[in-house]
């Protein structure tokens, strides 16, 4: 490792507490960028110096980077419900800017940004995903793949201004210390907590949350300036999913496949239930496109130039359901 301090934004996310977990279980100083008021369990027994700040409070930014080295820029908004939500374009592009520009002003070495592989352009099934893809930021699947590709367009155009800036693209995230439950974190736990399982026809990428913090130290420590590495791990589809969990509980589950026109009808009228329950969506049009979207990517950039090696997922999976069991009680 680089050696030096380091500062994660989003500290309290999914990759984020686990980033600064592998970090600082290698003797590294780690700085955490949390929310005035942010629940800061995510962060409970993590050798962290935290400090308070928002994307969009400039002076914040600058005193989070004051004699930093490597900035791991994770924060972010996101959304799976259809239509525009000016939240998203503020913290991914314009927090983006300002983590930029206090980036440039604090002299730190390098920053990492972590994208997603949905701010890559869609191609059709049987060509492969990979870091050839140009950002969209025309996408019209949804706003949050425009806002993290205008953010991601951001960084490029600062690597071409002279700063040090590598970029990180992980598929779809899984794996343990999932406090604030992701979409498929969700399912997992619907697994663990015994519940019948409604499920969609689909498949995608999914890569363990701690392959993912992996791959954003390698890529501070060996990516190219400016360079896009996309963090993929093994294309399977939600029913084996499911069953590979079922399989590591030793239990059995009720798994009842949704008809395709089920599908279609829970997404167009559940996000206006969303909305009005503020529940945490699942189906919706966002949601069933990934699903049917072409998953054929490609992790062969990161594992040549950064040596990136992902787990195999049924171990993923495994110990996944291992920690929700472990952490229900704090899970409710």
């Amino acid at each position: 490792m680089p050696g030096g301090l380091s500062l994660v934004t989003g500290a309290t996310g999914h990759i984020g507490n686990v980033l600064a977990r592998l970090l600082s279980c290698a003797g590294e100083e780690v700085r955490a960028l949390v929310l005035p008021g942010e629940d800061l369990t995510p962060l409970r027994g993590v050798d962290v110096e935290l400090v308070e700040g928002n994307l969009l409070d400039y002076p914040s930014l600058l005193a989070a980077m004051h004699q930093v080295n490597t900035v791991y820029h994770l924060a972010g908004a996101i959304s799976i419900l259809p239509g525009n939500d000016p939240t998203l374009h503020l913290i991914n592009v314009v927090g983006t800017r300002n983590v930029l520009c206090a980036f440039q002003q604090s002299g730190a070495r390098r920053l990492v940004y972590t994208s997603s592989i949905h701010a890559l352009r869609r191609i059709p099934h049987g060509l492969v995903v990979d870091e050839s893809l140009p950002y969209d930021p025309d996408n019209p699947y949804g706003a949050y793949d425009r806002s993290k590709a205008q953010a991601s367009l951001l960084v490029q155009q600062a690597a071409c201004e002279g700063l040090d800036v590598v970029i990180a693209c992980p598929t779809g995230v899984i794996g343990p210390h999932d406090y604030r439950l992701s979409e498929m974190g969700n399912i997992i736990l619907d697994c663990v907590r015994g519940r019948p399982m409604l499920y969609i026809d689909g498949a995608y990428d999914f890569v363990d949350v701690r392959d993912v913090a992996q791959g954003l130290i390698l890529a501070s420590e060996r990516g190219r300036c400016g360079e896009n590495y996309i963090l993929s791990g093994e294309q399977i589809s939600v029913k084996d999913l499911i069953q590979s969990v079922q399989q590591a509980l030793g239990t059995p589950l009720v798994k009842i496949k949704a008809p395709p026109w089920l599908g279609r009808l829970a997404a167009r009228l559940m996000p206006s239930y969303y909305r009005l329950a503020g529940a945490r969506p699942r189906f919706t049009p966002y949601s069933l496109e990934v699903l049917a979207s072409n998953s054929l990517i490609s992790s062969d950039k990161a594992r040549r130039e950064l040596g990136y090696h992902p787990r195999p997922l049924a171990l993923t999976l495994a110990d996944t359901a291992r920690w929700f069991r472990e952490n229900l009680a704090i899970l409710r």
